[in-house]
């Protein structure tokens, strides 16, 4: 069992930066693709980005294109989201999610087996 835990949500102001740090178990880790999505309340899961398993690959929702930067560091196990220039509309529970599999179909949550608990993050204006 693969078990998926983030860190680093919080608060910050409108234009902030903030880094999101997600581990996963799992000897093969290195061969998961990883990914974060978002949920805001009354709205339904947002892909955010996701990064192949090598790190070669990224993708990116088009609302965070050009502020978010996913990265990972597979001898840490670990997998990061720098956020910046952050926005109210940013405001939601982030989640890491790791699919062993490498679906292409990488902006779907359902391509993800392994879940974290999530993580808030709050943007004041």
């Amino acid at each position: 069992q693969v078990q998926v835990q983030e860190s680093g949500g919080g608060l910050v102001q409108t234009g902030g930066s903030l880094r999101l740090s997600c581990t996963a178990s799992g000897h093969t880790y290195s061969q998961y693709q990883m990914g974060w999505f978002r949920q805001a309340p009354g709205q339904e899961r947002e892909f955010v980005a996701a990064i192949s398993w090598a790190g070669a690959s990224t993708y990116y929702g088009d609302s965070v294109k050009g502020r978010f930067t996913i990265s990972r560091d597979n001898a840490k196990m670990t997998c990061y989201l720098q956020m910046n220039s952050l926005k109210p509309e940013d405001t939601a529970i982030y989640y890491c999610a790791a699919d062993p599999w490498g679906s292409t179909k990488n902006r779907d949550p359902n391509s993800y087996n392994y879940w974290g608990q999530g993580t808030q993050v709050t943007v004041s204006s």
